[in-house]
């Protein structure tokens, strides 16, 4: 049941970042009691008008109202005074701090003079617990995995009694067990009247948790109705513009009988043991399994990111790859699924970034910027990089740009064999779609393709054929009619294929 004075309300909202206007008009309004779900696609401005209500940013005109009342806030902390806190996309933690420490930073207990190390301890156990996470609160951030990261990010929201809670896509780097865990709370505070916001790019999601859906396209508000009168389709149609019947585009091709890469018993000691599997030329090959199957930990062995064993061979060839300049220089490059930490340099701008994989090539022997700028030009036209301005941060740009920047940048290397490990992550409908058409495109001119994807629907639309990991270990290959969620997950879960039921 909700209320009738919004707890937080936008109205008229414009902002611009020196001359490029960025919001036009914007109008949301959350209730106490509602999950309002604000979807678009990436650049759509979902970003900046959360940062509003957070207190990140001060509207250029328009006004913030909080219980009905015109606000300014001149920090987050203000706004956090009111009870608007914010669930970042991008980790707010000190990674360098303990887990407890993080759940309490600015906010810590005291007996007298002194810290309560006991009492927030023990307040900590007991938030992560609702959450089912077993990480330890003595740990450092640093030393704990992405997804229990998130959780902690979830923790200390949830100590803080927020009135409004707004969820930047916080399932993101979860599971689908961790995602549900996450929905019970959400669940658990709409009951007790908290007005939450959340954005996703999972639009089954939006769908489960929402109560109303706000979409946004280029800056404005071009919808907002109650979720159970859409469907998943009309929001990403409302989100793109456009209508979205085929999203994986056809495979028309025949695929070589060509041998591009071979691989024998690769060992990545710690995480996989004896993978091997051969891939075609022109073939998209995908690789699937649960969170710790080994999955990306094998093809950072491939390509030289970690020590391995075993026998690799490219075009017939034996290789011996111990760096991914070595696997580069044999016309194997790997898009990393960590775009901001380890796939771009986020304080550099869009040139430096594009070209600094294949920098030989721009040094003859000083640097050719004007070849530079041609790269990039035609990197922005042929990925269609959106960019307000081209000499802005790669840091700048919205998730689904970056990754299309990430993607121009390894194939400036002209490969012959690329690995791209969750290719949308993060990523909204109408990108994903570009994403899905450049691998396409890729295996039609002969690039061979390895897809890692947590997304069942995603390896299986895009992929020829898939190969199934469990603890570091092959468990089994799929491709034609077997292409299924439900033999996957079989093979993910180490049981073996499901029986045709007799009667007698």
């Amino acid at each position: 049941m909700t209320s009738a004075t919004a707890a937080l309300s936008l109205e008229g909202i414009d902002r611009s970042f020196g001359p490029v206007q960025v919001l036009f008009g914007v109008a949301i309004d959350l209730f106490p009691g509602e999950v309002h779900a604000l979807i678009g696609e990436n650049g759509a401005g979902k970003s900046t008008t959360m940062k509003i209500m957070g207190g990140y940013l001060s509207p250029s005109h328009g006004t913030v109202s909080v219980g009905g009342e015109p606000v300014r806030f001149r920090s987050s902390d203000e706004a956090e005074a009111q009870g608007i806190v914010m669930i970042h996309q991008e980790f707010n933690l000190a990674e360098d701090l303990t887990v407890e420490e993080n759940v309490f930073l600015g906010h810590e207990l005291r007996k007298g003079l002194f810290l309560d190390k006991k009492a927030m301890r023990e307040e900590t156990v007991a938030l992560l617990d609702r959450l089912d996470c077993r990480v330890d609160p003595k740990a450092r951030v640093r030393d704990i995995s992405t997804p229990d990261k998130q959780m902690v990010e979830i923790a200390k929201a949830l100590r803080r009694d927020a009135r409004v809670l707004i969820m930047d896509e916080p399932t993101a780097v979860l599971t689908n067990r961790e995602a549900e865990v996450l929905f019970e709370q959400v669940d658990r505070l709409r009951s007790q009247g908290v007005a939450l916001l959340f954005t996703s790019h999972k639009l089954d999601e939006v769908k489960r948790i929402s109560d109303r859906v706000t979409v946004m396209r280029d800056g404005h508000v071009v919808e907002s109705r109650p979720t159970s009168e859409l469907t998943a389709d009309s929001m990403a149609e409302a989100m793109v513009g456009r209508e979205l019947s085929n999203l994986f585009p056809k495979r028309s091709a025949e695929i070589s009988s060509d041998i591009a890469l071979k691989v024998s018993n690769l060992t990545v000691p710690g995480h996989a043991t004896d993978v091997s599997f051969e891939l075609r030329r022109g073939e998209v090959l995908g690789l699937s399994g649960l969170i710790g199957s080994g999955r990306t930990e094998t093809m950072e062995g491939l390509v030289g990111l970690r020590s391995h064993e075993g026998t690799v061979e490219i075009d017939g060839e034996a290789v011996k790859i111990t760096s991914p300049r070595d696997a580069q220089s044999r016309g194997l490059v790997y898009l990393t699924e960590d775009r901001k930490s380890r796939g771009l340099v986020l304080n550099m701008g869009l040139r430096e970034n594009l070209t600094l994989q294949s920098l030989p090539r721009f040094a003859k022997p000083f640097l050719d910027q004007k070849a530079e700028e041609e790269a990039l030009d035609k990197a922005i036209k042929d990925f269609d990089i959106r960019a307000p301005d081209r000499s802005m941060k790669a840091g700048n740009l919205s998730g689904g740009n970056q990754q299309k920047l990430l993607v121009a940048k390894i194939m400036l290397a002209e490969p012959r064999i690329v690995i791209i490990d969750e290719p949308t992550r993060g990523i909204d409908i109408g990108t994903k779609q570009q994403i899905y058409e450049f691998i396409h495109h890729l295996a039609a001119e002969g690039v061979s393709v390895i897809v890692i994807s947590s997304e069942m629907t995603e390896v299986i639309g895009l992929a020829d054929r898939i190969i199934v990991m469990r603890q570091g270990r092959v468990a089994g290959e799929v491709s034609g009619a077997e292409k299924t969620e439900d033999a996957i997950v079989r093979l993910a879960m180490g049981l073996g294929a499901r029986e045709t039921e007799t009667t007698a």
